[in-house]
């Protein structure tokens, strides 16, 4: 073993896992607990356990080992190269640019939609490209996703008015395994039933459409944000359709992130598929993990999603 790569793993550990932030949802559940084998902190209702995130509102840390108690925001700031390589430093002076998330949908969510990038500035938003892979699905379970065939924005507007607007949306049936990309400006709604675990660019804005009427854990109507949608809604975004998520395959690709489903290979980051064994580690399922890229690669055993960071992020549109 060389100086630098005993004194990385001293540094850093061979693999580096992180403790999830759990937030509560109105449409959330247990199943973070039941599913996943997680021990959620009180009896409510979660919808998300935010896995990798590198915000103002929250910050991921290191669960175990040598670096334990490291931010996200002081590995991205401080040991960029040792843990993601020299050319990661193409992305300069920023947050983290990705999200990963697992989402429990114990009940639908609200039709909503993120702001593309050249509107998202005028209505002081952030824009948000995702994407969903689905872990478990309950027999029945729907996604919402794009517009149906033939619907105007003159008619969509008039449907927001006298709340029948889901019926003018896309519906399609989910299962465990499928995958779908959601640009910035497709309108979309996960439905109960669904676990899904979602990479996203670094953002939290949503504008929401309709919310089928509910209060939220307050209590309270939650907010519409009917005007800001209309600005960011693609009109032209007529029924998409899920994709089987295949081994080795590009799933979804955008400037922020590109996803693959492997079964072997040396990735740098992954979201455990199965329970995951890389290097001595143990990874649970719906967990992120990273290898130090001053380390030497090598392959995890188990199914994973493997997340990349694009090298010149300026070059993907």
């Amino acid at each position: 073993m060389t100086t630098m790569i005993k004194d990385i793993e001293e540094k850093f550990g061979r693999v580096l896992l992180f403790e999830p932030v759990y937030q509560t949802r109105v449409w959330g559940g247990r199943r973070l607990e039941t599913v996943l084998g997680r021990e959620l902190p009180d009896t409510q209702p979660y919808g998300e356990a935010w896995e990798l995130v590198d915000r103002a509102e929250a910050v991921s840390v290191v669960a175990d080992g040598p670096a334990k108690g490291m931010s996200l925001a002081e590995l991205w700031a401080g040991w960029r190269v040792q843990v993601w390589g020299a050319e990661s430093l193409g992305w300069g002076r920023c947050a983290f640019p990705i999200l990963i998330k697992v989402l429990d949908c114990k009940e639908d969510l609200s039709l909503q939609v993120h702001p593309p990038e050249q509107v998202a500035s005028e209505l002081k938003g952030e824009p948000k490209t995702e994407m969903w892979y689905v872990a478990a699905a309950e027999p029945g379970s729907r996604l919402w996703v794009g517009l149906r065939e033939g619907v105007a924005k003159e008619a969509f507007e008039a449907a927001v008015a006298d709340g029948s607007v889901a019926n003018l949306v896309h519906v399609v049936e989910a299962n465990a395994g499928d995958c779908l990309h959601v640009p910035s400006g497709r309108l979309h709604a996960l439905g109960g039933g669904l676990l899904v675990y979602e990479v996203q660019q670094n953002s939290d804005t949503t504008y929401r459409v309709f919310d089928w009427n509910r209060a939220g854990l307050d209590g309270k109507p939650r907010e519409l944000h009917v005007a800001q949608s209309m600005r960011c809604i693609d009109f032209a975004d007529v029924e998409p359709e899920l994709q089987q998520a295949q081994t080795g395959v590009v799933l979804s690709s955008c400037a922020q992130f590109a996803v693959r489903r492997m079964t072997s290979g040396t990735p740098s980051m992954l979201l455990a598929l199965t329970d995951v064994t890389w290097d001595g580690l143990q990874v649970g399922r719906g967990r992120v993990a990273i290898r130090p890229a001053a380390l030497p690669p090598v392959e995890p055993v188990g199914e994973w999603l493997e997340i990349k960071l694009p090298v010149n992020p300026q070059s993907h549109g």
